[in-house]
């Protein structure tokens, strides 16, 4: 079968508009920003743009670029997109280790906390994992093994996360679903013990994370979605302990026709051993933050962060907290690639919000500030590597923020189907394979 016709999100003919991503290393040594097939790197450390190297033989990044990460030690990167590659970078030289090669589009990514396992999520709904053991700092791997780990059936898989122990892979799905696998001894073999299903949203899965403090280390599950709600839960069980409904604190308003605008979560985002959530929502021009009480089980909206001046509604965020300073930092990014009819066909644009503790100590969520452009990490030369150049015209930014929507909606949103229309469908389709 060919991606084309199983695919609904997809505008056939067309280029898919893809949103810029952003991730930043666990100690806040370096940023990465992707738009397009564009990946760029910021060395926070050195305060100069990172230089990519592509040591594994594999062809670059041709396609959008969808999905993006650190590992949890910090050595490895991951990035993957629709052009069906899968390449490893080493974080210390910024050489790519490795490229793997997916049967089908990526849709999502994970590291292993251990840093041996890459997993990768395909728009047919399946997991493949990758084993690599044996990584040397900067040195080009040997050729992997890639095996199919578990299914999703169909459903476009939208997010990968491994639990804190990496006892368990949870992945989501546009079909409502959370799945909690667990993550086998021997991965290639397959993963065949589901540990529980995580049932609840209304609408397609977006994000995960997992929310984790020196009491309770391995962690609770935050999930957000486009029914407007982020969702606490317990892994083990599958049980709903809380549910936080986004939309009113967003400024969630009637639309000219009567009904509700979309208020999809599209990012969340934590920090080991913090109770503070951050949620980027597809109608805020900021972000809102969360906090959950471990003990009482429960989440609760601490307030709405605006980004004043500029439609900044971002389309990826991500924690950080530098090592030298301990300074917390909500990283945003905005924009997209792939733009139709525009001068700025692929844009990318960053801000960062503090979250740091003042000098009175109070609390970490109760302060906060929006970081000016030249006073971010990185300054000046940050922004010009990350975004391309350094200002952005307003109607690019809420162009590109209407695209992405759009985009988001028909990739997502499950399509509604008369029967008469169902059935002209099935005898229309064009991906039956042929009987010999």
């Amino acid at each position: 079968m060919e991606d084309s016709h199983i695919e609904d999100g997809e505008t056939q003919g067309n280029v898919e508009v893809a949103p810029a991503l952003i991730s930043v290393h666990p100690s806040q040594n370096s940023v990465a920003v992707s738009v397009g097939s564009d990946l760029r790197v910021f060395d926070l450390v050195d305060k100069c743009p990172a230089t990519l190297v592509d040591d594994s033989g594999g062809p670059s990044h041709k396609d959008s670029i969808r999905a993006i990460r650190y590992g949890a030690n910090g050595r490895l990167f991951v990035s993957a997109g629709d052009d069906k590659l899968v390449k490893i970078w080493s974080v210390g030289s910024w050489h790519c280790i490795s490229t793997v090669c997916s049967e089908k589009r990526v849709t999502a990514v994970a590291i292993s906390n251990d840093g041996l396992h890459v997993c990768y999520a395909d728009k047919f709904g399946v997991v493949w994992v990758v084993e690599l053991d044996g990584i040397n700092e900067g040195k080009v791997l040997p050729s992997k093994k890639t095996a199919p780990m578990l299914s999703h059936y169909c459903s476009i898989i939208t997010s990968l996360e491994f639990s804190p122990d990496d006892c368990y892979i949870l992945s989501a799905d546009r079909d409502f679903k959370i799945r909690v696998t667990v993550f086998p001894k021997k991965p290639l073999e397959g993963a065949h013990e589901i540990q529980s299903f995580c049932l609840g949203h209304t609408e397609f899965v977006k994000c995960l994370a997992f929310v984790r403090t020196p009491e309770f280390p391995q962690g609770y599950l935050v999930s957000g979605s486009g029914d407007s709600t982020v969702r606490l839960w317990d892994i083990t069980s599958g049980s709903l302990l809380d549910t936080c409904n986004v939309s009113t604190k967003a400024g969630h308003v009637e639309s000219d026709e009567g009904e509700p605008t979309q208020c999809t979560v599209t990012d969340i985002c934590t920090i080991p051993n913090s109770s503070l959530v951050a949620v980027a929502i597809q109608s805020l021009q900021g972000i809102m933050l969360l906090s959950c009480d471990v003990l009482a089980r429960n989440l609760s909206i601490t307030k709405v962060i605006t980004i004043p001046g500029e439609s900044f509604i971002p389309t990826s965020i991500c924690m950080g907290v530098s090592s030298s300073t301990k300074e917390l930092l909500v990283w945003l990014v905005t924009g997209a690639s792939n733009l139709p009819s525009s001068s700025h066909p692929s844009f990318s644009r960053v801000r960062a919000i503090s979250l740091s503790k003042k000098p009175d100590g109070e609390a970490i969520d109760n302060g906060h500030s929006v970081v000016e452009d030249e006073l971010i990490p990185g300054g000046m030369k940050l922004l010009e590597k990350l975004q391309g150049k350094v200002s952005i015209e307003e109607e690019v930014i809420c162009a590109a923020t209407e695209a992405v929507r759009t985009a988001m909606s028909s990739l997502l949103m499950k399509k509604q189907y008369s029967s008469e229309k169902r059935e002209f469908r099935k005898r229309t389709r064009n991906d039956k394979k042929n009987v010999h």
